[in-house]
């Protein structure tokens, strides 16, 4: 193990961001990833453990690793990123994880969001398991304004069903706020995403009422009942299912990629993390405002503070707080997370 900061307190372990990305590198090099995808993936995992989104976090090194030795993944694919149109970048991932893909195409989709006021980067036949308030937040940094999407495999039933049909289905949003933190926000169109039931299942817990059902189509609180034999259900009903299916289209057929029922049997029951594509859209202030961008964009300041003064949360604001805080105190992981990884990287 590095000599990287570590503190152990109790069945718990205390890391700080140098030892969580030592901890990352050291997994994925040992499973045989090219030194690009352990860099990209390991500063995805990272932020999302310094974010507190356990579920996208270190954690989800155990699924990566499955995923190979499934050959659900290529571990050392080359992206190959194709100039298709004045605002469509394309890149192939050619089986491999997204994070890399995504980093390959950011730099012509900024040249030609900034050129025409709008772009799409329509990442194709990639194995997704990170965060996409990632992605978004990178543009924003960038004064972009970002949305992202994909389907995952038929884990959901649609409102009204009872059968996995559609993917949770993900969709985030990023909007520039010049000097301070983004708005961002990001959620699956499942009524919770599948990682956290994952998370119950692992630590023995129930999940609440509302978030799958069981092989016969009723309500369940078993996660294991939900993830392996059931379904999982749509936030908002009708609203849920109708986005989930948007995403679908959008983000499959569209841009020459899969529906989540074909991602599922791609698989074939192996279990590997979902194969598929991804949207990512650009927006630049500075052309679709008709000029003064930074007077529009002051403008949203507006908004935000009247949500605040109701007592509100912004989306993101507790992430931004567990940041921080992160970043002064180290971020806890649990001694069986914590040996389960050290045994991966072993």
């Amino acid at each position: 193990m590095s000599d990287a900061t570590q503190e152990e307190t109790g069945m718990d372990v205390n890391l700080d961001r140098a030892a969580l990305k030592t901890l990352c590198h050291e997994v994925l090099s040992h499973h045989g990833f090219s030194e690009p995808h352990v860099d990209a993936m390991s500063d995805a995992l990272v932020a999302a453990e310094m974010d507190g989104c356990r579920s996208h976090g270190l954690y989800r090194l155990m699924g990566f690793v499955a995923t190979l030795n499934n050959g659900g993944v290529v571990p050392d694919a080359v992206p190959v990123v194709e100039d298709t149109a004045p605002s469509i970048v394309k890149v192939d991932a050619k089986g491999g994880f997204s994070s890399l893909a995504f980093q390959q195409g950011v730099p012509e989709l900024l040249d030609k969001a900034r050129a025409n006021g709008i772009a799409i980067l329509a990442i194709n036949h990639c194995v997704h398991g990170t965060a996409l308030w990632v992605e978004v937040e990178r543009l924003t940094r960038e004064g972009l304004v970002a949305i992202a999407c994909n389907p995952t495999q038929s884990y959901m039933a649609p409102h009204g069903g009872s059968q996995p049909l559609l993917g949770t289905n993900p969709i985030a949003f990023g909007w520039p706020r010049g000097n301070g933190n983004p708005y961002v926000f990001d959620f699956a169109t499942s009524a919770i995403a599948r990682g956290d039931i994952e998370l119950h299942r692992r630590q023995g817990d129930e999940i609440p009422l509302g978030w799958g059902v069981d092989r016969e189509g009723a309500p369940s609180q078993d996660p294991a009942e939900v993830l392996d034999h059931g379904a999982m259900l749509p936030f908002g009903e009708h609203k849920g299912s109708a986005l989930a299916i948007m995403i679908e289209l959008i983000a499959g057929p569209l841009i020459g990629d899969m529906l989540s029922i074909e991602s599922s049997e791609h698989d074939q029951g192996k279990g590997s993390l979902p194969y598929h594509g991804e949207m990512i859209i650009a927006m630049d202030p500075a052309r679709l405002t008709g000029g003064s961008p930074q007077q529009h964009m002051l403008r949203s300041e507006r908004l935000f503070d009247l949500v605040k003064q109701q007592g509100a949360r912004l989306s993101s604001e507790r992430r931004y707080q567990a940041r921080q805080k992160h970043l002064e105190e180290g971020v806890t992981l649990s001694r069986a997370l914590y040996d389960d990884i050290l045994e991966l990287a072993s």
